[in-house]
């Protein structure tokens, strides 16, 4: 039995959390909260195993909650509860184990207890240290393992530490390195700059605690990152093998928006792009399992998040609408398209595509 606390404003859904989770017959409510600013400080003395937050609350946000959980090195597993599928991006920001789609279902309640119970069954990942938290999708973060944000000495040393972390474990050139970041500098100005950034570079991966190394092999460097997980390596990494549908879920929730996001790396907009397509490619083949088994709960979850990204995709529109329909909401459907027309026009400057209008006339 799993100890479980729950922080939810509004009382009569806290209620009914709490009936839900008992009837399962898989939780003891240790504890339950409408204010997150309550719940946070008696965290330490209730030690649950899991907590359902509420993402929308007054005063302290549930996203915000749940950092400062796992920033002060609490090992509850976090569950979102939202009324808006585009929190769910978010929710993995934070490590979530999950999220769940108001109103809340027994069918949601055990999806989350086996995933409770997959994490719970791994010894050595539960008793696993905490990590430091690096957050290369959307704006770039840097967190040690307590939680602390990490500063950089000079834009130099943060755009290095950038480029290293999209070309993790192999040897970058010194040169290719000068190429990039002093572009414009001789040969000996360029190789002193190097030698200067890659030493306070050492000097922020050490006390920072970052679990990463900065190598040294014959005239380049190598960023190892050992133990060490962030979003654009386990985005690299699965393309190396095919991933179960969780991993693959898992991995797409990482991809948060552009990479590195409002820096001025001339160098990212390869990378990004490569980053995007390889979301794309998971994300899609996600959708498509899902209407394979006609889980239009689940294939609508994944589409509405896939275009939060790219709203002006007609294929993933389309099947948007279809899923909506299949799930007998046709004010969803007609909802969606109206502002999917909107966006189309004043982005595109044109109508709708002749397809997308006939597949929402069938919703009207």
């Amino acid at each position: 039995m799993y100890r479980a606390c729950i922080v939810e404003d509004e009382q009569p859904i806290n209620d009914l959390m709490k009936v839900l989770l008992v009837r399962s017959g898989e939780y003891e409510i240790v504890g339950s909260f409408t204010s997150p600013i309550e719940a946070l400080s008696a965290m330490a003395q209730l030690k649950p195993d899991v907590v359902f937050v509420d993402v929308e609350m007054p005063r302290m946000s549930g996203l915000e909650l749940a950092r400062r959980l796992q920033g002060e090195s609490h090992h509850s597993e976090i569950v979102f509860t939202t009324a808006h599928a585009q929190y769910a991006l978010g929710a993995f920001d934070v490590a979530a184990l999950d999220y769940i789609l108001k109103p809340v279902t027994p069918q949601e309640i055990r999806r989350v207890t086996e995933r409770l119970g997959k994490r719970r069954s791994r010894p050595s990942e539960a008793a696993a240290p905490a990590q430091p938290r690096i957050r290369c999708f959307g704006p770039f973060e840097v967190r040690s393992s307590k939680g602390a944000l990490v500063r950089f000495r000079t834009r130099k040393v943060e755009e290095m530490f950038a480029y290293l972390l999209c070309h993790p474990n192999r040897t970058i050139r010194k040169w290719v390195l000068i190429e990039l970041l002093w572009p414009e500098a001789d040969e000996e100005k360029g190789s002193q700059s190097l030698y200067n950034t890659i030493y306070l570079l050492k000097k922020t991966l050490k006390s920072n605690e970052l679990g990463m190394e900065l190598t040294k092999l014959n005239d380049g460097y190598a960023l190892v990152t050992g133990d060490v997980r962030y979003d654009a390596l386990e985005l690299q990494q699965g393309e190396t093998g095919p991933l179960d549908e969780e991993q693959a879920e898992r991995t797409c929730a990482l991809y948060r928006g552009p990479l590195f996001e409002g820096k001025p790396y001339p160098w990212k907009l390869a990378a990004d792009q490569a980053y995007s397509n390889r979301y794309e490619e998971l994300m899609q083949e996600q959708i498509v399992r899902r209407l394979e088994r006609e889980d239009w709960k689940r294939a609508a979850d994944l589409l509405e998040a896939y275009l939060a990204r790219f709203p002006l995709d007609e294929e993933q529109a389309e099947r948007l609408i279809d899923v909506y329909l299949a799930q007998g909401s046709p004010d969803k459907a007609a909802g969606y398209y109206a502002r999917f027309c909107r966006l189309y026009r004043q982005e595109l400057e044109l109508e709708p595509p002749e397809t997308i209008r006939r597949k929402a006339a069938s919703s009207l």
